[in-house]
């Protein structure tokens, strides 16, 4: 049971989560820990938390606990690091100026944030709408392909993750958020993720998974849009372009909407503005999110092609904030800062480097299985055996309070894969204390 609770970075249900908090007993983070339980709904993934922070600055947090951690975790929203200095002077000086703009107003930021947007997006993926959460945009992006379609039944991957509203747990495929909840809406159609990556882009044994798309939209009819994660990133796994040309063909075919979710990799994690670009293709909707707001404002949207703004007599969002002056120039400032201090090739260096410390580490441990990856973001599978392929999951847990007790927090998925998501302004000396940490991590947890 303890493995299916792990499936998706689980790590406040377990044994050593126990251990971890009885080490922080003496600590000052103690007492704000009880308190912190005592208020909030405990759940999967959250509450007990782990540790109290204190500050944040770059990559690094600052814990009441006394630790400092390098974090390669951030939810996914520290792109640009923590409290970056760019984005945290913009949102001041506009905060002075308009930090709220009710939704019947417009504003300055909004259309500038908009437009910039669009300019970033290719062909007639022009128009866009604003929401205060990744999931929430999701929801939007499942509303307008109704409107579109006028079809209601939609295909998604198992495994994937959308978000954890009631309509993204309806299309998403991590079992962990739909248990216990009872029936959701139906016309939800789940297919095979793409899982035969084994790190060459051009490779096209994964192709076949496009297939399964075709065969349900042949056999169910009536489908509306295909929602997938271009590079799925709870377990780095990453399609082939022959997957992705396929996928195109058979939405094209079929008139369905392809909807990208990039919400935790967009702006710069893959090595380009946006995943999509990689493999040559336009998705008819984008979900965006996490690392659009700096890491400071809760920030998400989509963009779609022009000929999508035909739902002028629907709600489509109606979110408070959803032209957010601040939430706008927090976008604008990300943007920015990525376009002025080449981030996007700092990251396609740094994915060589990476790829680099991860082969030597695999080379050392019969325990790691893949190691796979792209820009900065990376998995490494943890195995038992590496023909049976039997997850590792203990392991892996290990190693994250290892790696804790040292200062290196990440991610785990699916219970034994490792995830590493470091800031992409992490300097080269910071990228070597990580790694450096990691590697002793391994060495105390095998050897």
């Amino acid at each position: 049971m303890l493995q299916d609770l792990r499936s998706e970075g689980d790590v406040n249900l377990s044994r050593l989560h126990t251990v971890w908090q009885n080490k922080l007993q003496e600590t000052e983070a103690s007492r704000f820990l009880e308190r912190d339980k005592s208020q909030y709904l405990h759940q999967s993934l959250s509450t007990p938390c782990l540790d109290v922070l204190d500050r944040a600055e770059g990559v690094y947090l600052y814990a009441k606990s006394g630790k400092k951690y390098i974090d390669f975790h951030g939810n996914n929203v520290h792109q640009l690091g923590h409290k970056n200095p760019y984005i945290v002077d913009r949102i001041k000086t506009q905060m002075d100026v308009l930090p709220f703009s009710p939704r019947r107003f417009t504003n300055e930021p909004a259309i500038e944030c908009a437009e910039k947007l669009a300019s970033l997006m290719p062909s007639d993926l022009n128009r866009v709408l604003f929401a205060p959460a990744g999931t929430l945009a999701v929801g939007i992006a499942l509303k307008l392909a109704r409107v579109v379609t006028g079809k209601y039944k939609v295909v998604s991957v198992w495994d994937a993750f959308h978000g954890a509203s009631m309509d993204a747990i309806a299309v998403g495929g991590e079992a962990q958020f739909r248990a216990g909840i009872g029936p959701l809406f139906p016309g939800v159609e789940r297919i095979p993720p793409p899982m035969l990556y084994r790190g060459v882009f051009e490779t096209d044994n994964d192709s076949i998974y496009a297939d399964y798309l075709e065969y349900v939209v042949q056999k169910e009819g009536d489908i509306g849009a295909f929602i997938i994660e271009t590079i799925r990133n709870t377990d780095v796994q990453i399609p082939s372009l022959a997957y992705w040309k396929r996928v195109r063909e058979i939405c094209d075919k079929y008139n369905i909407l392809l909807i990208l979710d990039e919400i935790p990799i967009a702006f710069g994690r893959s090595g380009k503005m946006f995943a999509f670009e990689h493999f040559g293709i336009e998705p008819d909707i984008i979900c965006i999110g996490k690392g659009m707001g700096g890491g400071i404002f809760p920030m998400a949207g989509i963009v779609v092609r022009e000929s999508f703004n035909i739902a002028k007599d629907i709600s489509l969002g109606h979110y408070t904030h959803e032209k957010s002056p601040l939430g706008c120039v927090a976008t604008l400032a990300t943007i920015e800062y990525i376009e002025q201090n080449n981030i996007l090739l700092k990251v396609q260096e740094d994915q060589a480097y990476i790829k680099e410390r991860l082969d030597t580490l695999q080379s050392m441990y019969s325990s790691i299985g893949d190691v796979r990856g792209i820009g900065a973001l990376w998995g490494i599978e943890l195995v038992k055996d590496r023909k049976t392929k039997e997850p590792a999951s203990d392991l892996a847990e290990t190693i994250l309070y290892r790696c804790l007790d040292n200062g290196l927090s990440f991610k785990v998925s699916k219970g034994n894969i490792i995830q590493l998501s470091p800031p992409l302004t992490i300097s080269k000396k910071e990228l070597d204390t990580s790694f450096d940490i990691l590697r002793n991590a391994f060495k105390s947890s095998i050897n």
